[in-house]
């Protein structure tokens, strides 16, 4: 590890809590915007083991979001294009890549060996509810990302439990979905309360069976929002494993 490289996160969280970071194992799941940004400021942060899953590849219509990529990226997988730039410019984190589509069917083959913390960055409505609903049934803390596109007020972000979110379509469909299954709170999320309007829902929405590989509308957004949210959700995992705070 490089000396000097982290002096400034072992000022603001401490040695002890510095340790547990470097000791912990993330899973970040969905590498669009938000997710993109969270597993880079994990890394840049100090987390010492990164699992990164996403089964899509690079188009061009992604990189106004992509803070990694270059149009020469485009037709490879984000999985590769993510941790190909974190190992260059975060050594000491290691990286693994998983380029496989989460849902029920494939939850334990991607969360094995169990990680300390997920970061929930899933776009589409339905593999994003079976991961929720896998993390509450097998205790492993999850931190979710609701509807970043279609927003523009960073003022209206907001972080609590999913119980509690209101203003996204996105977090009320997957309240709905995991009431059914029993689960009434115990998620942390970001969310915004600025109305977004129907672009903001997740391209499955009205299709409840979420075929592999299909081609899904594209939302609009720009960088800013997605960023705001990934980078939130790393403040909120940081927070977490080094125990900080207690997060709702």
């Amino acid at each position: 590890m490089t000396e000097r490289r982290f002096d400034r996160v072992i000022d603001f969280l401490g040695r002890d809590s510095f340790l547990e970071i470097r000791r912990a194992n993330v899973t970040v799941i969905g590498l669009g915007g938000v997710g993109c940004h969270a597993a880079a400021a994990l890394a840049r942060s100090g987390i010492g083991n990164l699992r990164l899953v996403d089964f899509d590849k690079l188009t061009e219509t992604s990189l106004n979001r992509n803070p990694m990529a270059g149009s020469w990226d485009c037709g490879g997988y984000k999985v590769d294009i993510v941790a190909d730039q974190l190992r260059r410019t975060c050594p000491d984190t290691r990286v693994e890549t998983v380029t496989e589509f989460f849902h029920s069917d494939t939850a334990d083959s991607i969360l094995k060996p169990v990680p300390d913390v997920v970061v929930d960055a899933i776009d589409s409505l339905n593999p994003k509810a079976a991961l929720l609903e896998y993390c509450v049934e097998h205790s492993i803390p999850v931190f979710s990302s609701m509807g970043a596109s279609g927003r523009r007020d960073p003022s209206l972000v907001r972080t609590g439990d999913l119980s509690r979110t209101r203003c996204c379509p996105l977090a009320r469909q997957l309240r709905k979905y995991l009431r059914k299954r029993g689960i009434t709170r115990g998620i942390s999320c970001v969310y915004s309360t600025e109305p977004a309007g129907d672009h903001s829902l997740p391209p499955d929405m009205d299709d409840q069976i979420f075929h592999r590989g299909r081609i899904r509308n594209r939302i609009p957004s720009l960088i800013v929002m997605p960023g705001i949210f990934g980078y939130t959700l790393a403040g909120m995992v940081l927070d977490h494993i080094s125990a900080r705070r207690e997060v709702p």
